[in-house]
């Protein structure tokens, strides 16, 4: 699914900002998958990052013990076309390698998956 519109200068840096602080780049060895999993709490932050890249599915709210969590997970179309488009406009290259490396790393990984369409 697209963006539905262009993102302004502030919520791609908050964005950016979000999932490089908090996001998981991996995959389960089939597909890519980008997740941002937060307390309950922050629903309105999860929220306002689907406001800005359209596509995610938020799941939960989880309960295991003392954990209280919803999970946003980007996959498939959403990841392909809205997500990686989106973040590979932006240069954070030096503001974090670790989350870059972690991110080029899930891109080279599935590049198959990636340069093919899904329907």
């Amino acid at each position: 699914m697209p963006v539905l519109s262009e993102p302004e200068a502030f919520d791609r840096g908050f964005l950016l900002g979000v999932l490089v602080g908090e996001g998981h780049f991996g995959g389960d060895g089939r597909q890519p998958q980008l997740t941002l999993k937060l307390h309950v709490r922050h629903e309105p932050l999860l929220q306002y990052v689907l406001s800005i890249c359209p596509g995610g599915r938020l799941y939960g709210p989880y309960h295991h013990g003392n954990r209280h969590y919803f999970q946003l997970m980007y996959r498939g179309k959403a990841l392909r076309d809205a997500l990686i488009p989106l973040l590979d406009g932006l240069s954070w290259a030096q503001i974090d390698p670790d989350s870059f490396e972690r991110y080029t790393a899930m891109k080279s990984r599935y590049a198959k998956f990636l340069s093919t369409a899904i329907t």
